[in-house]
């Protein structure tokens, strides 16, 4: 009998993806959403709003694996106290909300398999990091702390638990790249600050996988999944985007200034450097389809 996944997050990024994977592969996917009036075909819809501790109890009856990606877009508006709270509660509170729920009622949840980020490790600078790394300062870190701990609260009820510290994902309609990649279409892409710090990145498709991998697996634990070739500078992304799109760099680094003013308190998402090794995981047995970034690309900007 397949096992059935229930996914908060489905409808960003890696949720799409993760969902048709899953679904090719014979699995009973559910989703939780706030909209439950446009049905996706073959996934089961409950309702929930984590902002109004509401969630529907029959999503947990039939699950075996819950995926957790749910959160707000880091990069969506600017770090207001208000917006911070509204980043981290938007994973952690979700979360407990399901916790709730394995609480008081019968189940038969084995797993939970969590989205995290690589920027717990903070600015590295030039140190390659695995996952015994501390955790580095600053809003990211932090909220990838609180994100991981809760989360690891499932370990009370018995569960397996796994968690993908992910780096950038890389797709071309979505996420950090169009960002990258517009300004180059149109002839004015440079990269940033000294265009020095380092970029761990993963596929999209790898991305994905990996979630798969580990609903097939029983591994547990923290894993960096970045793509295995290793990360490369700022400037080196840009090239290589450039270079894909067969357009021309020929403007200066942004300085680190601009970008201050800019980005404020965000450019640590430009400016933190995180050079991270995806060894644990490739331990495990997982296989990346796209280790290099130039292979990446190819196939992102394919047709």
């Amino acid at each position: 009998m397949s096992k059935s996944i229930l996914i908060t997050g489905a409808s960003g990024l890696i949720g799409h993806v993760l969902t048709e994977l899953l679904l090719k592969k014979g699995y009973k996917v559910a989703h939780l959403s706030r909209d439950i009036s446009k049905p996706k075909p073959g996934v089961k819809l409950y309702k929930w709003d984590v902002s109004r501790n509401l969630i529907d109890k029959e999503c947990i009856s039939n699950a075996d694996i819950i995926i957790h990606l749910a959160g707000e877009g880091i990069a969506d508006k600017h770090w207001t106290n208000r917006r911070k709270e509204q980043i981290i509660k938007s994973r952690t509170a979700s979360i407990r909300l399901i916790y709730s729920l394995l609480d008081k009622y019968s189940h038969h949840v084995d797993a939970v398999i969590s989205a995290s980020g690589i920027n717990y490790y903070g600015d590295q600078g030039e140190k390659m990091v695995n996952e015994q790394a501390g955790l580095g300062s600053g809003f990211l870190s932090a909220t990838c702390k609180e994100w991981e701990q809760a989360v690891d609260e499932g370990e009370r009820f018995g569960l397996r638990i796994a968690k993908l510290r992910i780096g950038m994902v890389l797709a071309k309609s979505a996420g950090a790249l169009p960002q990258l990649a517009k300004p180059i279409q149109y002839g004015v892409g440079a990269a940033l600050g000294s265009g020095k710090q380092w970029i761990s990145w993963v596929h999209l498709k790898d991305a994905a996988s990996a979630f798969l991998f580990l609903v097939e697996n029983q591994s547990k634990g923290v894993f960096n999944l970045v793509a295995p070739a290793g990360p490369v500078t700022n400037k080196e992304m840009t090239s290589a985007v450039a270079k894909t799109l067969g357009r021309p760099l020929f403007l200066p680094n942004i300085p680190v200034f601009a970008l201050r003013i800019i980005l404020g308190e965000m450019k640590a998402m430009v400016l933190d450097s995180v050079k991270a090794s995806s060894e644990k995981l490739i331990a495990e047995g997982f296989e990346f389809e796209f280790p290099e970034l130039k292979m990446a690309l190819k196939e992102i900007y394919k047709n």
